[in-house]
């Protein structure tokens, strides 16, 4: 890229550049890469576009455009994503955190709760956003990845939540101990065989871990529909989220184990986005 005299002619590259590689929301995307580069709130880049821009921030604004017209996550690139109104950070260890992720939260936070679990925990971004919303709760945050729980641990201190969230190194329930009255999950979902249909940005940024069971999308849900039982409260709630085709299959396992109030709940495009279900009381009562 040149070096324009103003904040306008480097976005106009920046926005011409991601088109012709071929990203989607092109001139959304240059937008939140200039601000960032500029030190700037992204609502206020208008006010600034006739400014000159300072050498430091074009040669970063340069590099952003170069990142992501390989593909790379704008958030990945700036190292943030707000979520549930709160800035979260983000790395290549992580999931890039989702709008239709924030239905799961909402759900969770309609009833109060005082303790959670969070597997595969990921940024934290859904276990913080709850304690954030139920202030005498704690939580636990487990991922088989080491790398994403530093992520969690950075994002509870920026949140000043680091008393009240805790996290762990465990796949899935092993060496949890303890009950909880809530348990929520974002799991791997992607089947093997779908892959191949994801955008470049996700195939090639995000992990694959975080992504796909390797197999048929459900091998997550088995295991944590198995085990929650044990780690449930009488009453208490679990809330997965899962791929738009995977309600009724995800439903089904955990009526098998015994599970009460299955419902299916739908994202903002009214896809299946989140199973919700409750542990029954010992005597066999629904929980109220």
């Amino acid at each position: 890229m040149s070096c324009p005299a103003t904040a306008a002619n480097a976005l106009r590259d920046g926005v011409a550049a991601l088109k012709a590689a071929g990203i989607d929301g092109a001139a959304g995307d240059a937008r939140a890469l200039l601000a960032h580069a500029m030190g700037i709130a992204p609502d206020r880049l208008t006010l600034h576009l006739q400014d000159d821009i300072a050498e430091p921030a074009n040669v970063c604004f340069a590099a952003h455009i170069s990142a992501r017209a390989a593909h790379q996550p704008v958030a990945q690139i700036i190292g943030r994503r707000q979520f549930w109104g709160r800035d979260f950070i983000v790395t290549r260890d992580t999931l890039d955190p989702r709008p239709e992720t924030e239905v799961l939260v909402a759900a969770a936070v309609s009833r109060p709760f005082v303790k959670m679990l969070d597997l595969g925990t990921g940024t934290g971004c859904i276990l913080l956003s709850c304690l954030a919303a139920i202030p005498m709760a704690v939580g636990v945050g487990v991922d088989v990845s080491t790398a994403a729980l530093d992520v969690a641990q950075r994002n509870a201190a920026a949140l000043g939540l680091e008393d009240r969230a805790s996290f762990q190194a465990a796949d899935w329930f092993s060496g949890i101990t303890g009950r909880f009255d809530l348990i929520v999950s974002n799991p791997p979902y992607i089947a093997a065989d779908e892959m191949a249909g994801l955008s470049l940005d996700v195939q090639k940024w995000e992990p694959h871990l975080a992504l796909t069971d390797g197999a048929d999308g459900l091998m997550a849900y088995r295991a944590i529909a198995a085990g929650a039982g044990a780690r449930l409260m009488e009453g208490g709630r679990i809330l997965l989220e899962i791929g738009p085709t995977q309600g009724a299959a995800v439903a089904q396992l955990l009526g098998v184990q015994g599970f009460d109030k299955i419902r299916i709940l739908p994202d903002f495009d009214g896809r299946d986005r989140v199973v919700c279900a409750q542990k029954l009381l010992e005597s066999g009562t629904p929980a109220s």
